[in-house]
């Protein structure tokens, strides 16, 4: 319940402070949408050519889009650490932090949250109507139940892997690009991976789990029966990279020393 309680009172101050600047949280909102508008043209661009790609149709690969943006909006809500090394390690906020008595990870995703990406969820689930309904899909009533279970399984992916990233920080506080480049690499998990080569598609799979953030849960709600063992697996593979991704970030904390060391 302290954790409860320190999440809404973070969050009670992160929307006092976005409201003062109303315009900058609109236009921050819109450029989200934008972006997530072009890449839904990308894929009507490349459906002008084609009908069908490595077997799914343009309804089915704008469905999985749509339910990739889900997970990725919570993710992006709650996980904002892309910034972690410059920030806390370089500019020396870790020491703040240790100081406190709360886990110093739960602090840093409270401090960094953009709850505007939230918008993302909503978004996500429009692309997801609009495309179900051009397939004719139909739920069960448990399918809900499922869906929830599959996007948190797939933020908790994306959150684990970031996580690790940050964690190598504590052993390393040289500056590099490898967030940006692994923002990039997650994109991929929004399109089937069977349109890849089998080693992208093991890497995609196994290494960065990306394909379940988005297409093997996606194939689920597609009745995409070859792909359901994968569809299930979601969240056992956000939990297991989750808990990876805790013991690195344990384990570096107890490297730390400080930065005026």
């Amino acid at each position: 319940m302290f954790h409860v309680s320190m999440f809404f009172q973070y969050a009670s101050q992160y929307l006092k402070t976005r409201l003062t600047y109303r315009v900058d949280t609109v236009v921050e909102i819109l450029s989200d949408l934008l972006f997530q508008a072009v890449n839904l043209v990308f894929i009507l661009v490349v459906f002008g050519h084609t009908s069908f790609l490595s077997g799914w149709s343009r309804d089915e690969i704008i469905f999985i889009y749509g339910f990739f943006l889900v997970p990725y909006a919570i993710f992006s809500s709650f996980f904002n650490i892309w910034d972690f090394n410059e920030r806390y390690i370089v500019k020396g906020e870790m020491d703040r932090v240790l100081t406190r008595p709360v886990h110093s990870l739960y602090q840093i995703i409270m401090e960094r949250m953009e709850l505007e990406s939230l918008f993302g969820v909503i978004t996500g689930l429009v692309i997801m109507g609009y495309a179900g309904a051009n397939l004719g899909l139909t739920f069960a009533w448990y399918d809900i139940f499922i869906f929830i279970i599959m996007v948190v399984g797939g933020a908790l992916i994306y959150a684990g892997i970031f996580i690790s990233l940050a964690a190598i920080s504590f052993w390393s506080d040289s500056r590099t690009d490898i967030m940006p480049m692994m923002y990039n690499i997650g994109n991929y998990g929004r399109y089937p991976v069977d349109i890849y080569h089998r080693v992208i598609r093991f890497v995609l799979t196994w290494i960065l789990p990306f394909a379940f953030v988005g297409v093997y849960p996606a194939a689920y709600f597609l009745n995409r029966e070859e792909w359901y063992f994968y569809a299930f697996l979601t969240p056992v593979m956000g939990i297991i990279f989750l808990t990876i991704a805790i013991s690195l970030w344990n384990a570096g904390v107890k490297k730390y020393r400080g930065a005026g060391n």
